[in-house]
């Protein structure tokens, strides 16, 4: 298919296949960024409000590979960015059920409390609030 469309061969391709994996690369991409958006919300509520300090590195390195992670997909793909709070939503419901699910006795806020755009998200700064 890729060659038919380097030569121009409009005519040949298989038009229904090629939209079909164009949708499916979308879909590919979509569930990539919501899964990272999801882990990295988790890191960053265990890292705000699980008092387990010696966890606090590792939870610190998965929310710095998280973050590069999301920087590559919406470079890579800008139009990641127009579904942003739609991922952020199902990230975040996501990322709160697993938290309570591990940590029961920790009170977790239903609400994320701090910007929930793509340059906050990228930039939270976990020495404020410690």
């Amino acid at each position: 298919m890729i060659a038919k469309l380097k030569a121009r061969d409009f005519t040949d391709l298989d038009l229904d296949n090629l939209i079909e994996e164009i949708e499916d690369l979308g879909r590919s991409q979509k569930r990539e960024l919501r899964q990272r958006l999801a882990t990295l919300l988790e890191h960053l509520l265990k890292r705000l409000y699980v008092n387990l300090p010696q966890d606090y590195n590792g939870w610190e390195r998965t929310i710095r590979e998280q973050r590069r992670q999301i920087k590559l997909e919406i470079k890579a793909s800008p139009s990641l960015k127009s579904i942003w709070e739609q991922s952020f939503d199902l990230a975040w419901e996501f990322a709160l059920e697993t938290v309570r699910d591990d940590y029961a006795n920790v009170n977790f806020p239903n609400l994320w409390p701090f910007g929930r755009d793509i340059n906050a998200m990228l930039k939270i700064n976990l020495a404020l609030h410690e």
